[in-house]
């Protein structure tokens, strides 16, 4: 059984070939749509939800091979990804939305909101990168990259080494490694987390994602130059730097983008510091909304 918080309502929806699940709360406002990153669910936003909801409808879903969505045999790339999003949107009947993503999300909600703009209102960005403008140097084990990209991108390795082990990976190394917050992410958060990728084909939601980041850099930036945004843009930084400040002043130089950066916290910010978080998405909410 998936966690759950109060005033959160469960739902699914069938699209592009999968069923999608998301959570729902708040009754007014406009709509922000939440995007979790890698080793996450929709559950990375469980501290946030209540801060936004106050103002907001605020939806969090669960990726396609993620969490308590469908993971059957189908493509898992950002192209996907994206249209699952647009057809969610489309169903739900609250576009546009304030699209917000994290992490791994990055390619997928750069898409939607660059080839449909009708569907967003801006664009959040945490902690995030994109193919074509250097998020493929993380694979770089050679100069200070992460390991674990080449692991999850190649086909099978992940549930080779990893099934049966979930729990120890995101404790010990993913959160573990990553977070500059003690006690931000508990081991209820691990234990939620752990039960998703522990389902059969738990990785490859995770495992899609990574092998589309390693090559899709050059249509992504070709995309960047085609479709430029015409929406505002928060880049929202912590634990890798000016990473996703620097990103969206290239990939989106045509828009609006304003940059915040919460120091002394790691990659995982939605867990570390819902309250900092909460009030710089509210802040640039507000402001896109008075426009």
């Amino acid at each position: 059984m998936n966690a759950t918080l109060p005033g959160v309502t469960h739902h699914h929806a069938e699209v592009n070939g999968t069923r999608l699940h998301y959570a729902a709360a708040g009754t007014d406002g406009s709509p922000i749509l939440l995007v979790h990153g890698f080793p996450e669910t929709w559950w990375t936003f469980h501290k946030l939800i209540p801060l936004l909801a106050r103002s907001h409808r605020v939806f969090a879903v669960d990726l396609r091979g993620f969490g308590d969505s469908g993971n059957g045999p189908g493509e898992y790339d950002s192209a996907t990804f994206a249209e699952d999003l647009h057809l969610l949107i489309e169903r739900l009947g609250v576009g546009p939305v304030h699209l917000t993503g994290q992490d791994i999300s990055g390619a997928t909600v750069f898409r939607v909101a660059a080839t449909r703009p009708e569907d967003v209102l801006s664009l959040t960005a945490i902690e995030m990168g994109l193919p074509g403008f250097g998020l493929e140097a993380l694979a770089d084990v050679t100069r200070g990259g992460a390991w674990h990209i080449g692991l999850l991108a190649a086909p099978g390795v992940s549930e080779l080494l990893l099934a049966g082990r979930e729990r120890e990976y995101l404790a010990d190394f993913a959160f573990g490694t990553m977070t500059a917050t003690p006690g931000a992410v508990t081991d209820a958060d691990v234990e939620e987390f752990a039960r998703t990728y522990a389902r059969p084909d738990g990785w490859r939601g995770a495992s899609g994602l990574y092998r589309s980041m390693l090559r899709e850099g050059a249509e992504i930036k070709a995309l960047a130059g085609t479709h430029a945004l015409t929406v505002p843009v928060l880049a929202v930084d912590a634990g890798g730097g000016p990473f996703t400040a620097d990103t969206m002043s290239r990939a989106a130089a045509g828009a609006e983008v304003t940059s915040v950066s919460l120091d002394g916290v790691g990659h995982y910010v939605a867990l570390e510091a819902p309250a900092e978080l909460a009030r710089a998405v509210l802040d640039f909410a507000a402001n896109v909304d008075s426009l």
